[in-house]
This record gives structure tokens, C-alpha cells and sequence, in this order.
């Protein structure tokens, strides 16, 4: 009987909203991953570009990037780079995106660029990964939709905050609709509290309002506000990497030992 969950796995990491550990979550989540033996590749779609640079991958003239990859200029196996760190390597972005959804607009299958770039990654001879995690920019535009369109399944970093609800009921109305529309398979990895300040009763009181309303689709680990958190990405470096020890990067563990269990239940479901 074929696996119905082939490898690699595509996780979008999306919010709608900036500032939620987005980018945070994915080059972090990413690292943990890899530090357990995965195969990752971060996969840049944020004009920002905050997770390249995460990563101390640096913009450079000419470069290629996910823009190239999306309006069929490179393959993506071509605009791959080593992280530095084993095992996880990363498609970095550039400003080009600014400029993608114009472009895209005109363009054939428009939604599916990603999902077609990555189908063929393995064609052009590219390393096997187990987990591919795109990070979406902080708006519902087309380079999130080629993303969801691409995906497995999302992970939504919620920050714990009084409009988080609000938001997030915006999100996974998007979500149906791409999964109605677009990419049938499309589920809700899970829903990752973020920025949780367990001395503020409001981290807790919004915690206990997604929890109530997603159940476990939240995962049990919460990320707390950490300044060693803040602190890694003006180096480059993921917070694993930055200071191990650290109670962000401890909770960036746990989180990838929840995603690790939840797709291995998919499978034996």
C-alpha cells in the first residue's frame, strides 16, 4: 500500500498578521528539526526576507531567489543554499517579490507556481527532504495563496494578544476557501501561541480562548517571550544556534517534537 503522506511534507507557516514569530517559527522550527535528523528546506516568500537572513544567508547582486523560482526564470533546486547548519538548507528571498504579484497575475497557473517548482525539485536531482516550510508573507496575497496552494498542511503562529481571534478567524476562512478551490488536501497542521508572557493574565486568558475554540489543534507548547529570542536574528543565527540553553529555544524543541508526533499519527491514521 502507498504512504497517502509521500515525503516531503509541505508546512506553510502563515499568519496574515506582522510581528506574530512568523518568521521566527519557521527558521527556529526548521533548525529543530534538522537538529533530530530531518532533511528541511526553508523556502523564503517574504519580500523581507527575514528568513534568509535568519538563516546568515546574505542578499547578494544577481541573486537567485523564490521570485525566480515563481515566475519560471530558475528551478528551485537552483536557488538552494546551504544554511550552514546540517541538514537544512534554504531557497532565500529577495526585494524582486515586491514586485511577483503583478507579475504573476499574467502567468499560467498562477497559484500553483510553488506547488509546480517543488514537484519538479526532485527531478533536477535535488537532495530528498522530509520537510519543506514555506514562510508567508504578513498579508493574504498571492504569494501566500501559491504557498497554501503548495502545502500540506499550515502552522499558524498566533501571537497572544486581544484581536488574535480575530485575525485568525480572517486566516482559516482563506484556508476553506484554497482548500475548496485549490488544494484539497490542504489541513491545519496546528496553531503555535507565540510571544506567551505567563506574568500577563491576557497571554492566558487568549490562550484559553483558542484553546477553546481550536481545541488540540493548538499545540501544547507555547513560545514565551524570550529576549535571547529577539536577540539571535541580528546574528544570523537561528535562537538554537544563538544560545541552546535558553527557554525560547527549549520551547522551539518541543514544538518540533509535536509537528514530528501529529505527522506520524497522520500516517498510522
Amino acid at each position: 500500500m502507498s504512504d497517502p503522506y509521500p515525503l516531503p511534507r509541505i508546512l506553510a507557516v502563515a499568519n496574515q498578521k506582522g510581528g506574530v514569530g512568523k518568521t521566527t517559527t519557521a527558521i527556529n522550527l526548521g533548525t529543530a528539526l534538522a537538529a533530530v535528523g530531518e532533511e528541511v528546506l526553508v523556502i523564503d516568500l517574504d519580500p523581507q526576507g527575514n528568513a534568509s537572513t535568519g538563516l546568515g544567508i546574505a542578499r547578494r547582486p544577481q541573486q537567485h531567489s523564490s521570485y525566480h523560482v515563481l515566475i519560471g526564470e530558475a528551478e528551485l533546486a537552483e536557488v538552494i543554499v546551504d544554511s550552514g547548519i546540517p541538514r537544512l538548507h534554504c531557497a532565500p528571498s529577495t526585494m524582486d517579490l515586491l514586485g511577483a504579484e503583478l507579475e504573476l497575475a499574467d502567468l499560467e497557473r498562477k497559484t500553483h507556481r510553488l506547488a509546480d517548482a517543488i514537484r519538479r525539485l526532485a527531478g533536477h536531482g535535488g537532495r530528498r527532504y522530509s520537510y519543506i516550510l514555506v514562510d508567508c508573507p504578513p498579508s493574504l496575497n498571492l504569494l501566500t495563496i501559491n504557498a497554501l496552494a503548495a502545502a500540506d498542511a499550515i502552522l499558524v503562529p498566533l501571537q497572544c494578544e486581544f484581536f488574535a481571534l480575530e485575525g485568525l478567524s480572517q486566516l482559516l476562512k482563506t484556508v476553506e476557501r484554497v482548500r475548496t478551490t485549490l488544494n484539497p488536501r490542504l489541513s491545519i497542521q496546528g496553531v503555535v501561541l507565540t510571544m506567551f508572557d505567563k506574568r500577563n493574565s491576557l497571554s492566558e486568558q487568549v490562550a484559553q480562548d483558542v484553546r477553546s475554540v481550536l481545541g488540540d489543534k493548538v499545540y501544547q507548547t507555547v513560545i514565551p517571550r524570550n529576549v535571547r529570542v529577539s536577540e539571535a536574528p541580528s546574528y544570523g543565527k537561528p535562537v538554537l544556534l544563538y544560545d541552546n540553553s535558553c527557554v525560547g529555544a527549549q520551547a522551539y524543541i518541543r514544538l518540533a517534537s509535536e509537528v514530528i508526533r501529529r505527522e506520524r499519527d497522520l500516517r498510522a491514521a
